[in-house]
């Protein structure tokens, strides 16, 4: 009995211990996570004073950079731009998009000649070509709608370790349905006929000529094949019909009226069965002719109507458009900014080198 009872305070000492190791580390856990923002916030109102202090600076780099920017834009000759948006019926995205880097590879390199050629340009247009560029049209909708349909197709185990933003960072841009092409020039060429050139150079490849082929012949077989049965289907209707229409019943000697659909499923007549395989067939065949004509093209061209292009003056930064004046103002203040910056950094790294050393 006694040494029952003096297990007890022992056992309340490593609770106690417990307890408080347990309050120990989300104190400390606290403590980081208050001393990050701490060190966050010191940084802010470091950064604050730093521009204060430099405010004059930094306006007049940013006033030069929309001044430089603005004169560019007067001075420098215009560029075009034109756009073409496309539907792929066959996966021709990975050689479309192989040729939009193989034509911008042969602009790096300066080979006008074999470009007009492919492109049905003279030399001399082609030399005023800028660029080339491709990209998908989708939006953020659509990728949800994707990824539900994925996540479908697939068992709880497997779709509970697919996240949203992995599935779509994994997709290739040149695998969805709709894309973009773009042509930038300093002059306006025919963009028309140059766009159904990149088209065309697709369309001619033997190997998605052949599997248009073979789909096209598969389907016509296909809706051959129903039309066939659609007409005998029709025949038997008229067998049928013709049996009913002279058969009588033994005891009231009238004709047997002909039921197209009882109040259930087994008081539906044999013709009421026959009717309704005829409207699947014939919907099959109007789904096969809209298939036929979607393969009529391995690629179709949804929109081209800026034939002369538009003059465009924007440029790229950090995947965003943005017009040349405001880039430049943007870049020279950007410089200067990191110009002002970087003796601060220094200063500081070598205040931190001297507490080290005086510390050891």
């Amino acid at each position: 009995m006694s040494k029952a009872k003096n297990s007890n305070p022992s056992e309340e000492v490593d609770l106690g211990q417990l307890f408080k190791m347990i309050g120990n580390g989300f104190t400390r856990l606290y403590k980081f996570i208050g001393s990050i923002f701490n060190h966050f916030f010191l940084a802010f109102v470091w950064l604050v004073f730093f521009v204060k202090k430099r405010i004059i600076i930094l306006s007049a780099a940013g006033f030069l950079g929309l001044i430089a920017g603005t004169a560019l834009d007067l001075s420098l000759p215009p560029t075009y731009k034109s756009t073409l948006s496309i539907k792929q019926n066959y996966e021709t995205g990975e050689n479309l998009y192989e040729s939009i880097n193989y034509y911008n590879g042969l602009l790096k390199d300066k080979d006008y000649k074999i470009l007009g050629e492919l492109l049905g340009l003279t030399e001399k247009a082609t030399k005023e070509i800028v660029g080339f560029d491709i990209e998908p049209i989708i939006t953020d909708n659509e990728y949800l709608v994707m990824f539900n349909n994925y996540i479908a197709n697939l068992d709880s185990l497997a779709a509970s370790k697919i996240e949203y933003k992995e599935y779509k960072n994994n997709i290739r841009e040149y695998k969805h349905l709709y894309q973009q092409i773009s042509i930038k020039s300093k002059t306006r060429p025919d963009f028309k006929g140059v766009f159904s050139n990149i088209i065309n150079n697709i369309e001619t490849n033997p190997f998605f000529v052949n599997e248009q082929a073979k789909d096209i012949f598969e389907l016509q077989e296909t809706k051959q094949a129903i039309e066939i049965s659609l007409v005998q289907s029709d025949s038997l209707q008229q067998t049928y019909k013709r049996v009913l229409e002279t058969s009588k019943d033994p005891k009231s000697n009238a004709e047997i009226g002909i039921t197209f659909e009882g109040t259930n499923e087994s008081e539906k007549t044999k013709e009421f069965e026959l009717y309704i395989n005829d409207i699947e067939l014939r919907q099959k065949i109007v789904k096969i002719q809209r298939e036929l004509k979607d393969k009529e093209n391995i690629i179709d061209m949804i929109s081209s109507k800026q034939d002369n292009g538009f003059e465009d003056d924007t440029k790229e930064l950090f995947g965003i458009q943005i017009p040349i004046k405001f880039f430049y103002l943007v870049i020279i203040f950007g410089l200067t900014f990191i110009a002002l910056l970087a003796p601060e950094l220094i200063r500081y790294f070598e205040r931190i080198k001297d507490q080290n050393m005086t510390g050891q």
